[in-house]
């Protein structure tokens, strides 16, 4: 049985959204990969594509259900937070591939592979995807923002009964 009122909206669930973000990028590439005979994409989408999608999911859902609660909701439409936050986490997530692909290749380990150099693509588009839903499917839970009452400006006529 449910424990959501009638009407209510649906509940946010951090481990669902996690479980998702982790999954559906990596299917999606993983298949791309293997259709178009890219090891390396298939690689990258159970490792940097799924993986940062899950790690910006779990880290924003869980800043976002720790936000204290407000006697009314938010102003802000679901579309234009939804967007701004994941603009946000993709120009964060540039930032930290391209310093990725710069350093990580003087590792010897990793100086032949060309797996640092996917980073600056893999990482700001997984990003911005995950934020984008996650903070689209917390936004859906929260309360609908409804008419304010407001008193008349002017003296309504009264109606008379007869």
């Amino acid at each position: 049985m449910s424990k959501k009122a009638p009407g209510a909206p649906p509940p946010f669930v951090l481990w669902r959204e996690v479980l998702v973000a982790y999954a559906m990028p990596a299917a999606m590439a993983g298949t791309g990969g293997v259709v178009t005979g890219q090891p390396h994409l298939t690689a990258a989408a159970f490792t940097t594509i799924g993986g940062t999608s899950a790690l910006v999911a779990a880290a924003l859902g869980a800043a976002l259900r720790r936000r204290p609660a407000r006697s009314r909701p938010a102003r802000t439409p679901r579309a234009i937070a939804s967007a701004a936050l994941g603009l946000a986490a993709a120009a964060l997530a540039l930032a930290v591939g391209l310093a990725a692909a710069r350093w990580l290749p003087q590792i010897p380990a990793l100086s032949a592979s060309p797996w640092p150099q996917r980073l600056p693509v893999d990482l700001p588009v997984s990003s911005a995807i995950a934020a984008t839903i996650t903070t689209w499917h917390w936004r859906g839970s929260r309360p609908a923002r409804t008419a304010q009452h407001r008193l008349p400006t002017a003296p309504q006529p009264e109606r008379q009964t007869s």
